[in-house]
């Protein structure tokens, strides 16, 4: 049996070569970016457990996502895309999974994701615009919603405060809020945080920033600093970060979406793959009312790559001469 990971490789490659479902095939490799390899699947046929696609002029696949809040319960849903997608129909979204944690699915929650896209309520969907991921993270936000209520449900004895059923963007909130300093926000000695120059698309704005960091319990500290600046505390997103820091021969790392699903752990990987240690990396997104789809997980993973090649990690195993140059390419915060 093939890998369920080569055979998406070979669905998208297969995509690519007919001018027609190009654009679909672009909108899968983006998906992978975003949720990883391993979370999209060719959908198979119960009946016969062949794919699904074979002789059918709709493309089926299937996405694995964790709930934002609660990463040990995970849901699977069909995407199928008619081959008038997406000229001039939109997607159609159906929850596979039975079961949401411990709770059964039911009907309603069901019968909602169907209509992704087709209900009064739906998400907005322009022909000649590609919306797979607007919809999977709408169908995200309302399992999570939907999880919340029979989890708080299950526990009669704890009071629940409406409030935090559902956590509101900060954009949704009254501006005239005061944002608080955090306290201790005293920058550690020695560490300089290396700023660059904002990315900005459709009003929202993001700022990437990097230092270096000997010990993980400098990451807390930073964040803080970082957070007593009045203006990064308002943002919608104040610190999306990931940091990698080697303290013998045991690498210790972490990272922290801000909100922002899946975009920590795009800059862990990103990290990861550069083979970055002893390095903090923050990006910060302010939302400007205009949402920007899969093209802000690009802009802030581009506004990480920025900082930390100013910041001179892109240079560190090459001449020391080259890392200055980079340096100077950014601000201090």
């Amino acid at each position: 049996m093939d890998d369920p990971v080569t055979e998406m490789h070979e669905v998208v490659a297969n995509l690519m070569t007919d001018p027609s479902t190009e654009q679909v095939a672009s909108e899968i490799m983006v998906l992978q970016s975003i949720y990883g390899d391993d979370a999209i699947q060719p959908w198979k046929s119960p009946a016969n457990g062949k794919p699904g696609n074979e002789h059918s002029a709709t493309i089926r696949y299937v996405v694995s996502l964790n709930l934002p809040a609660h990463e040990d319960v995970s849901i699977r849903v069909l995407v199928s895309i008619p081959y008038s997608y997406p000229a001039s129909s939109p997607p159609q979204l159906q929850l596979l999974s039975r079961y949401i944690g411990a709770f059964g699915v039911d009907s309603s929650l069901f019968g909602s994701i169907l209509r992704t896209f087709i209900s009064t309520s739906a998400v907005q969907w322009s022909p000649g615009t590609v919306c797979v991921f607007d919809g999977l993270q709408n169908v995200l936000e309302r399992c999570e919603h939907w999880y919340q209520e029979r989890s708080y449900k299950d526990k009669p004895d704890e009071v629940v405060r409406p409030d935090t059923l559902i956590d509101l963007p900060l954009h949704e909130q009254e501006e005239d809020l005061p944002v608080e300093a955090p306290e201790n926000a005293v920058l550690p000695e020695g560490i300089q945080i290396i700023a660059v120059e904002p990315i900005v698309d459709r009003k929202s704005v993001f700022v990437g920033r990097a230092c270096r960091i000997s010990h993980p319990s400098q990451v807390p500290l930073i964040l803080d600093h970082l957070m007593s600046d009045r203006q990064i505390a308002r943002a919608t997103h104040p610190v999306i970060h990931a940091w990698r820091c080697k303290m013998g021969n045991v690498l210790h790392q972490d990272n922290d979406d801000d909100g922002e699903t899946a975009a920590g752990s795009r800059l862990a990987h990103l990290l990861s793959i550069l083979e970055i240690d002893g390095v903090l990396v923050i990006v910060t997104r302010w939302f400007g009312g205009i949402h920007i789809g899969p093209d802000r997980f690009k802009h802030i993973n581009h506004a990480a790559r920025n900082a930390l090649e100013a910041a001179g990690f892109l240079d560190q195993n090459e001449e020391s001469g080259k890392g200055s140059k980079a340096l100077q390419k950014g601000r201090k915060r």
